[in-house]
């Protein structure tokens, strides 16, 4: 078991003498110092247990045996780079194309989210000869520099420093809160028309589109389902423009969604991405990602000439602990979990709404659900203070919950996939006492939770096989679960 080396206050005083200002921690005024972490629960130096309902890296559990064991048997053996020829390398990649699309064949692995998704853009840009990018307003990809210009959830903080030309921004396909809402006719063609006059306007000024990048469901951006067949009218514009379509896929894939392995398959079998990005769950908290693209756009992006070539990336023990990780997926059936747990919390979630007129909305796909909480159903106004107040009297209560999207108004739940529904049962029962005393305060009752006439009647969703709300403009996301590895193992 782990113990503290230090007190928690000479953590936080070496933390703040040795660490940049700008790392921030959570909870900043009151920090939690974590020791040991088991599954879906993390303990503190006191030993306190907490229930993590927002840490989507430890996506099959924290301190999995299988994947500790896999680690280690394999550092004792050999750790080495990728051009050396290893087993590990070849299987595992095998191993993770058989859960996508054919086309989808070749792999670059990486590091980290973004270190992936600064390799696609690097692809995009080599194969297409193009430069402009076309991204999601409230969008986030990482923290290089490349991806920092095309994540407006972290460029708009930046005030007066200006948007790079070759990036254009799109509405987010928030159907509750965007430009285009449940009510609308057609919102799945007005949001793809959004990326078609991008195109155009760039064409208008001698640009060139050389990719749509877009998280299947956005994430950081606040718990966003596109609706169905949104990506496939986007990548119709985008193509005929000479761009690819890379889906982002750091956040949620790996089965969370529950009824596919793959977030962008929630848009149907008809829509398959010409570069698919991957991090946090791939390897359970061990630093790895990977990139998988067809065979055209790997040639062309060896056209240049440029060799590509990464210490660390695909090293024998990133790939043990990769394959490891499919293992458990699949043996403790995880994404069938998340189809299930997540749709008894959506189920117990949405009762929350019924009786609580602090929450707004309630969406989500598998265990990757969003609750947004708003002052006023009728006007939709965020409920941003409520939800600060939610999230840290849930941890003084130890249920570690999250809240984002850009209003900050929306609790996000995206937890280990062993998350059970005594977990769900235990988290929501505490949220609704929070919010009880919250309303009490606001003079709210239970009279207001009535949704706005207009877009109850209005609203369009697909067939809750998943036992969730996913906003379809009128096309049914319904799937079946999809196995972790859908052509035989050889």
């Amino acid at each position: 078991m782990a113990t503290e080396i230090f007190s928690k206050q000479t953590t936080i005083d070496l933390r703040k003498k040795h660490i940049g200002p700008s790392c921030k921690v959570f909870f900043s005024h009151d920090p939690i110092k974590i020791v040991r972490a088991r599954g879906q629960y993390m303990y503190n130096e006191k030993g306190e247990q907490y229930l993590d309902c927002i840490n989507n890296v430890a996506h099959v559990g924290h301190s999995h045996p299988e994947v500790v064991h896999a680690g280690v048997k394999q550092m004792e053996l050999l750790n080495t780079n990728s051009r050396f020829l290893h087993d590990n390398l070849v299987q595992y990649a095998q191993r993770l194309q058989a859960t996508l699309p054919e086309q989808l064949s070749v792999c670059y692995f990486t590091n980290s989210g973004s270190e992936a998704n600064d390799l696609a853009l690097r692809l995009a840009w080599q194969y297409t000869g193009h430069k402009d990018i076309i991204t999601l307003d409230n969008a986030y990809h990482g923290h290089l520099s490349s991806l920092i210009d095309i994540s407006p959830y972290k460029f708009h903080q930046l005030g007066q420093c200006e948007q790079s030309q070759h990036v254009h921004v799109a509405p987010s396909p928030d159907i509750y809160r965007g430009k285009y809402r449940e009510d609308h006719a057609d919102p799945t063609t007005a949001y793809a028309d959004e990326v078609k006059d991008i195109i155009e306007k760039a064409h208008a000024k001698g640009h060139k589109i050389a990719a749509f990048i877009a998280e299947s469901l956005q994430s950081c951006g606040g718990q966003v389902i596109p609706p169905v067949g949104y990506f496939q009218k986007v990548a119709q514009h985008v193509r005929k423009a000479g761009g690819v379509f890379i889906a982002d896929e750091v956040q949620v894939g790996f089965g969370r969604v529950g009824t596919n392995f793959w977030a962008f398959q929630l848009q149907g079998e008809d829509f398959i991405p010409d570069i698919v990005t991957m991090g946090k769950p791939i390897g359970n908290g061990h630093p790895m990602s990977c990139v998988v693209t067809t065979r055209a756009v790997a040639e062309g992006f060896m056209s240049s000439g440029m060799e590509y070539f990464n210490t660390f990336a695909g090293n024998p023990v990133s790939c043990a602990i990769g394959l490891a990780v499919l293992d458990v997926i699949e043996k403790e059936d995880l994404q069938g979990n998340a189809l299930r747990v997540g749709r008894y919390l959506t189920d117990l979630l949405e009762k929350l709404k019924q009786r609580h007129p602090l929450v707004g909305d309630v969406r989500g796909c598998g265990l990757f659900i969003g609750v947004e909480l708003v002052k006023d159903r009728f006007k939709r106004t965020p409920a941003t203070a409520e939800a600060q107040d939610v999230i840290y009297r849930l941890k003084d209560q130890r249920v570690l919950l999250s809240a984002d999207g850009p209003h900050r108004n929306i609790l996000k739940f995206k937890p280990p996939l062993c998350f059970s529904r005594e977990d769900a049962d235990l988290a929501v029962e505490k949220i609704e006492h929070i919010l009880t005393d919250l309303e009490k305060v606001l003079g709210l009752n239970t009279s207001d939770t009535t949704d706005p006439v207009n877009a109850q009647s209005k609203r369009k969703e697909s067939v809750k096989e998943n036992g969730h709300g996913i906003h379809s403009g009128g096309i049914s996301g319904n799937r079946h679960i999809t196995k972790t590895n859908k052509r035989q193992r050889t």
